[in-house]
């Protein structure tokens, strides 16, 4: 990878998790401030879409996957501001955000994984990026399950929509208002396969996505530790002195006097 490249991908890196570290901030704010939290999903995206969107040059297969890659994530994030703006009532329009952003999230963390894949060294760049990534997915999740929850209402037990709303009156209000920090909270539970139990799935659609959840954390886990090992199992062999750089000894019980060579000249 060039060292151009490299440097892109690192302030990627930081971005996305500066991106990430500001979402989890507005989910934080009092009642209505949170609803900022949507312009944070839909900033959220942007990052992935132009950070993520690069090639990787030794896994580059053509240019089509990244244009793929890209529409989907335009095709994203457009869907996801749309059905931001949407009445609650309106509650097909989830739909597509619910596919869209699994796949997108999905699709996401393997290009970053694939990025990792070519760093050399462990620094505080991959530090942040592999940090990012699993934010990155625990965040997308959240707002899966939301988009699961306002199409099908029930299928989380446990979990307060309205917020500060009006019970009665939250269907007419834009998706944007509603309180999302509960579906957060549940996606990093089963993302980190916590369990603690207090939101439990109720319908098969909400069960099987907390089982991907919990799939995807651990894969995401065991391929980010896997890469960091060996690399660092990499420098480490690379920092021994090899058999040839080390002095060469005398073989035992013989002994070269000063101004003598070992083997007789004819």
């Amino acid at each position: 990878m060039t060292r151009h490249r490299l440097r892109r991908l690192h302030r990627t890196y930081k971005v996305l998790l500066a991106a990430c570290l500001l979402l989890l901030a507005c989910f934080t704010l009092p009642p209505p401030w949170y609803g900022i939290s949507s312009v944070g999903y839909l900033l959220l995206g942007l990052v992935m879409v132009r950070g993520l969107g690069d090639p990787v040059d030794q896994l580059q297969f053509g240019t089509v996957p990244r244009r793929l890659f890209k529409l989907l994530g335009w095709g994203t994030v457009i869907m996801g501001l749309i059905w931001f703006l949407t009445p609650l009532q309106l509650r097909h329009s989830g739909v597509p955000v619910l596919i869209l952003w699994a796949l997108f999230s999905n699709w996401s963390a393997i290009r970053l994984i694939r990025g990792l894949a070519q760093e050399r060294q462990v620094s505080m760049d991959v530090l942040r990026g592999s940090l990012a990534g699993y934010l990155m997915l625990g965040l997308a999740g959240g707002l899966i399950c939301a988009a699961l929850e306002t199409t099908n209402p029930g299928s989380f037990s446990n979990v307060d929509f309205a917020g500060s709303i009006p019970a009665t009156e939250a269907e007419v209000y834009p998706v944007w208002s509603l309180n999302f920090v509960r579906l957060n909270y549940f996606s990093f539970v089963s993302l980190t396969t916590a369990g603690y139990g207090d939101i439990t799935p109720l319908t098969p659609m909400a069960q099987m996505v907390s089982v991907g959840l919990a799939v995807v954390g651990t894969f995401y886990i065991a391929a980010v530790m896997g890469l960091l090992i060996s690399r660092l199992s990499t420098v480490q062999q690379q920092g021994q002195p090899q058999p040839s750089d080390r002095p060469s000894q005398s073989a035992p019980g013989r002994h070269t006097e000063p101004g003598t060579t070992t083997e007789r000249e004819s």
